[in-house]
């Protein structure tokens, strides 16, 4: 006999109710750390949003941008210059549209200042009404108050910046060395696309996992790209429609207010009402009727409406319909984390964490807390002899 080997079986083995504490206890570790890094993630990725956003915007453009890269590499175009020539087309169509905003915007933001009297007589008669309401809610207020009410806190703002240049000096320094980092990874993500991929679907160990692998990448490529590509579609129709009909009554440079509502109507819920209230000061600044004035908001809310319930559903149908409760639930995460820009980047984020889940299998939460739960100190009676019972012959 060797030696060691007796008391080696003298050992007694753990019953089924120690392993299933033990499993218990490591489960519920894990969940606290699950649990601890989502509530610390937020923070980390709002400290470092310098890194974090470029980082996070130049996977979902290059993730956009794959098909593209792909049509390219079928007709034999070398992968470098393939993922060059899709970043030159998106900084191209990117910057015409940017420049077909920002140039007319800054002209009217220039005659701002002028245009101040004007909208002041546009809404006198809504200041009348709303002054008169307020007048006498504060006297019914006065009439049932029984203490002097308290004077507001003084709130000093954090002054402005002096001037472009104290703006151009803080700010623009950091941000263009955050755009060259997005349009470096955007390049090296697209170069080296079709080698990444190969190595994640051989790198496994087994043919299924090679293939669960490559039906989620496909997947994640397949919607994303999608949804962006129809999603710009629509918006661009939606801002050549408003601007067509800004042009019919009259607005001034109806292809900027077009291209504003195309580029707000990427943000689902918030983006269109702050187009509305954009056309609506600038009707104000524009027209000396306070009901033409606001003929503008009119039209691009109609214009809307008619978009998100009637075209949007048409064309992108079920296959990219997503909850409203988590767009909502992502737009309000990303915005706080990362401004406009996360809330851009909100609803492709959510269709990609959303494909990834869906293939890698959403954790039971609920089914550890209610079922399986720690709360449950010892398992049923029997448990153990029913684990050592062998099955029964068939």
């Amino acid at each position: 006999m060797v030696p060691g080997t007796a008391h080696a079986a003298e050992l007694p083995e753990p019953s089924a109710s120690e392993e299933l504490r033990r499993d218990r206890l490591l489960a519920a570790l894990t969940l606290m750390a699950g649990v601890g890094l989502l509530l610390a993630m937020p923070f980390a990725l709002q400290a470092g949003s310098p890194f974090f956003l470029p980082l996070t915007a130049a996977f979902v453009i290059a993730i956009a941008l794959v098909p593209a890269l792909e049509w390219l590499e079928r007709r034999r175009v070398p992968a470098p210059l393939a993922a060059f020539t899709c970043v030159v087309l998106f900084l191209a169509v990117a910057n015409a549209a940017l420049a077909s905003i920002v140039l007319p915007a800054w002209q009217w933001v220039r005659i701002l200042p002028e245009r101040i009297e004007r909208i002041q007589s546009n809404i006198a008669p809504l200041i009348d009404f709303y002054s008169s309401a307020e007048r006498f809610v504060n006297r019914t207020i006065e009439n049932f108050a029984t203490a002097p009410a308290r004077e507001a806190a003084t709130v000093t703002a954090a002054p402005p910046p002096t001037g472009l240049i104290d703006w151009v000096g803080t700010s623009a320094p950091s941000a263009i060395i955050e755009f060259f980092f997005a349009i470096l990874v955007i390049y090296f993500f697209l170069s080296g696309w079709t080698r990444l991929r190969k190595a994640a679907i051989t790198s496994r160990q087994s043919f299924g996992g090679a293939m669960a692998t490559a039906r989620v990448i496909q997947d994640v490529v397949d919607d994303t790209s999608a949804y962006l590509g129809t999603i710009t579609l629509i918006n661009i129709l939606l801002g050549l429609t408003v601007a067509g009909a800004l042009w019919v009554v009259g607005m001034p440079t109806p292809l900027m207010w077009g291209g504003i509502v195309a580029l707000l109507n990427y943000i689902p819920y918030f983006g269109p009402v702050i187009a509305a209230l954009l056309l609506a000061l600038g009707g104000l600044m524009t027209f000396s009727d306070v009901w033409l004035a606001l003929l503008p908001a009119a039209i691009m809310t109609g214009a809307h409406l008619i978009e998100a319930n009637v075209i949007t559903p048409l064309i992108v149908g079920h296959r990219l319909t997503i909850n409203p409760i988590l767009i909502l639930v992502s737009l309000s995460f990303w915005g706080w984390v990362w401004g406009t820009p996360g809330a851009l980047l909100a609803v492709p984020l959510l269709i990609i964490i959303q494909t990834v889940l869906g293939a890698a299998g959403k954790p039971d939460i609920a089914g550890f807390l209610f079922e399986h739960g720690t709360l449950v100190k010892e398992p049923p009676r029997g448990i153990d002899a029913l684990l050592k019972k062998p099955p029964e012959a068939s």
